[in-house]
């Protein structure tokens, strides 16, 4: 064993083989993996071994199309058998809602080249025989579905990352993970000590105890899982081709062929989490008990679902852990506030996703950053904040839902409340209906009267379409508050402040007193961040962007530090406060105020007393409207609260929530980080290039590939369209047509209570992008149409906003 490499991949399943192979592939040949037994070890060896592209999230989606298109690949390299059987796979629908989704996620597809299809029941019966259509609307089917030999592929991986000069060590426990002073690791082992540039945590079951190693907690739990196989069928070993997979949202569970009879697992909801306080050092390829009691309902449905079931005995029961993060997404990327430390972890379905998560940590690992946003699956989406306390609840929820249909407005309600403002009680008197963004109750909208406090969740306008219509026509036509909790806040201080924002910020950099809006780019001119600078000083900055990208955002300022005398602190939780606008917004401002407001124009940002508290007041809002962000000492939120409240009242102020921020955004065509602004875009695509300050004498990061979008204008472009919708409106991801043709796909939408319009945003190609083009948009399968529109709903000219 070899005392010095690049890089240890600590753990030998199907995720660290792939991690290990996708290094050589990129060009990494001096790494190595450490197994504490065999490889497949754990959870690989048991596992189903299925395989679908079938995501909500499309990049996601993306990276699960990369692995099952790899496996070919590794076959043709190794000249290894993966074992593959692409026999494709059906979804059902058994009611209206589940069908919805089926058909939101088949117009995913058409834009991204994945060649699914909406099935009817009789379709479904000749696809897959031994299902019983009774009760089905229809269904999704995908010919890329299908499963191979867990262990033959793990082994291919293996002999591909070897033939390009990796080592893998077998029995080989690591006992201590030590970081030296220059950011690089001793992994002690019990074979003795490797010196390594990068740690990849890929230990599947034993990821918490590695990560305990480096003093860091991955939020992720085991949990049982079972699945059946049967004896023979003749339904099934009589026929002249392989039986499809079936998975039954309904009965949550997934069918397929195996051998000469049937293999079917279960998601039940009488659910068991696994080594809640952590996985036996000892275990390895064990199985865990049967438990036919836990599933005995579940059966019950499959015989209905699929009565050959019934009618067959059982040959084996397969009943093991495997791990889930609490969105059940994994973790991947490099660990915040850690150096050279990446993880590569809670890979649920490592069959459907193990190539993506490999390919993409190698792209992070050697050439800066993935090709294409990840966030779905980066492990800085969870904050400092989560504890096991909120990670147990949250995996249990996610297991039980794991075949639920996902709604766009759907708020889950496991660990909850679990962080709040000091206001929390206040607002929820109001008749605060709740959401959450990172751990964080954020108030989605306000109830009145006998209304509901629960938003129903669905695919078309909810219930609370009146409400948020009665808080945009407040801020509209008089005042409204609004929290500014859920921004992420950032305090810059020091002599060096200025040049160290003029670096990592592609936009103008303000003179004191007043605002910029600027992007953040990658190195590659991606957009990964979107901020509005308060110049407070001359050495002194508050930036504010999207709450839920904290961590994402400080570990890029902290891969990218400031040089010299400066000081730079999250203050996101420590500095918190309210919005106000509408037309009556200044009166409001100047009633709380000593000093003369009137004169505090459009970007302006001033150090006030409001009230009781010294705030930080600047002139700007997200709604587009006349407004102003107040921020103050967290301590100091409810005092604010009662001086704006009681001002206020004679003005007709109201609350209003994020629905409605939604909703007043779209009259000024404003985008929102991760739809419309993204690592998957650049400035120029989104139109923030015209927040880019060429003229500064800086290199400032992802410049030149800013400058070359500028040289050469990218295809496509973002555009605002109004579309002739019913019911129902575009959340993200629907198909742009021109014609018959895919050309474009939507970002964002919803519906402007101001203009009472349907309005979507999306990318079309950037000749075609002009005043009053005619396209077609799909929402829930119907092709609506939709024009182009280039002129704000609301203060066109930008006389109320900027007078």
């Amino acid at each position: 064993m070899k005392t010095t490499t690049r890089v240890v991949v600590i753990g030998g399943g199907v995720v660290g083989c792939s991690v290990l192979y996708h290094l050589t592939k990129l060009g990494w040949s001096d790494v190595m993996l450490l197994e504490r037994s065999e490889l497949t070890s754990g959870s690989t060896w048991h596992a189903a071994g299925g395989f679908h592209t079938l995501n909500g999230d499309t990049n996601m989606a993306a990276l699960q199309g990369y692995t099952i298109r790899l496996y070919r690949e590794l076959e043709e390299l190794t000249g290894m058998s993966c074992g593959l059987h692409h026999v494709g796979g059906v979804t059902l629908a058994d009611n209206q809602d589940r069908f919805d989704m089926l058909v939101a996620e088949r117009a995913k597809h058409r834009y991204m080249g994945l060649e699914t299809e909406i099935v009817g029941p009789e379709e479904i019966a000749k696809i897959a025989p031994v299902t019983n259509i009774d009760g089905i609307i229809g269904g999704l089917y995908d010919p890329l579905d299908g499963h191979l030999d867990p262990s033959g592929t793990t082994h291919a991986y293996a002999k591909g990352a070897r033939m390009n000069g990796a080592e893998i060590v077998t029995h080989c426990k690591v006992e201590a993970t030590t970081q030296r002073a220059d950011g690089t690791w001793d992994v002690v082992t019990d074979k003795g000590t490797v010196h390594a540039e990068h740690i990849v945590n890929a230990a599947g079951l034993w990821a918490r105890e590695v990560g305990a190693m480096a003093g860091v907690y991955f939020p992720l739990l085991p949990m049982e899982h079972q699945y059946i196989v049967t004896d023979d069928i003749p339904e099934i070993y009589e026929r002249d081709s392989e039986h499809p997979h079936v998975m039954d949202p309904a009965g949550e569970s997934y069918l397929r062929q195996e051998g000469r009879g049937l293999c079917i697992g279960f998601y039940e909801q009488t659910c068991r989490p696994w080594a809640v306080n952590g996985t036996p050092w000892d275990f390895g390829h064990e199985l865990l008990a049967d438990d036919f009691d836990k599933i005995e309902h579940s059966i019950e449905f499959a015989y209905k679902r699929f009565p050959v079931l019934e009618r067959s005995g059982v040959k084996s029961v397969i009943h093991g852990p495997f791990t889930f993060a609490p969105d059940g997404n994994p973790l991947v990327g490099p660990v915040p506030g850690m150096r050279n430390y990446w993880s590569a972890c809670a890979v649920m379905a490592g069959f459907s996703q193990g190539g993506g998560v490999g390919l993409t940590l190698a792209q992070w690992m050697i050439e800066g950053e993935p090709e294409r946003d990840v966030t779905a699956m980066d492990v800085a989406r969870f904050g400092s904040w989560i504890t096991p306390g909120y990670t147990v609840p949250k995996v249990i929820e996610n297991y039980q839902r794991r075949f639920s249909v996902s709604y766009p407005n759907e708020e889950l309600p496991a660990a909850r409340p679990c962080r709040t403002t000091p206001c929390y009680d206040l607002l929820d008197t109001q008749g605060a209906v709740w959401g959450q963004q990172y751990g964080l109750e954020v108030a989605n909208y306000f109830a009145q009267g006998d209304e509901p406090r629960y938003e129903t969740p669905s695919f078309r306008r909810s219930n609370a379409f009146e409400a948020t219509a009665r808080e945009v026509k407040a801020v509209r036509e008089a005042v409204g508050i609004n929290e500014v909790q859920n921004f992420g806040k950032y305090d810059v201080q020091g002599p060096g402040a200025r040049d160290w924002l003029d670096r990592v910020m592609a936009g103008r950099i303000p003179k004191p007193g007043r605002l910029s809006l600027t992007p953040m780019l990658s190195e590659k001119g991606r957009l990964i961040g979107d901020f509005t600078i308060s110049c407070l000083s001359e050495t002194h900055f508050q930036i504010t962007g999207s709450y839920g990208a904290q961590a994402y955002h400080m570990r890029w300022f902290m891969a990218h530090p400031p040089e010299g005398d400066v000081r730079l602190d999250n203050v996101s939780d420590r500095r918190t406060g309210f919005q106000i606008a509408g037309p009556r917004a200044r009166d409001l401002l100047q009633a709380v105020t000593r000093e003369d407001v009137t004169d505090m124009a459009f970007m302006d940002v001033r150090q006030l007393t409001i009230g009781l508290s010294t705030a930080i007041v600047q002139r700007v809002s997200y709604t587009g409207d006349l407004g102003y962000e107040i921020y103050v000492d967290a301590m100091e939120q409810r005092a604010l609260w009662q001086t704006l409240w009681e001002a206020g009242q004679p003005m007709g102020i109201k609350p209003f929530g994020m629905r409605a921020m939604m909703s007043l955004r779209l009259d000024k065509f404003f985008g929102s980080w991760l739809s419309e602004f993204s690592p998957d875009y650049t400035a120029a695509e989104t139109g923030l290039d015209r927040f880019i300050r060429f003229k500064k004498n800086v290199d400032f990061i992802g410049r030149a590939a800013a400058e070359a979008d500028r040289a050469t204008p990218p295809d496509r472009q973002l555009c605002t369209f109004e579309v002739d919708a019913e019911d129902a409106d575009v959340t993200a991801y629907e198909p742009i047509f021109i014609g018959d043709d895919v050309v474009g796909f939507c970002t964002s939408g919803g519906y402007s209570h101001h203009a009472g319009k349907s309005i979507a945003l999306g990318f079309v190609p950037r000749d075609q992008a002009q005043d009053g083009l005619e396209v077609e948009i799909e929402i829930l399968g119907k092709r609506r149409p939709a024009r182009l529109l280039t002129e704000p709903l609301f203060d066109a000219d930008g006389a109320r906003m900027r007078g």
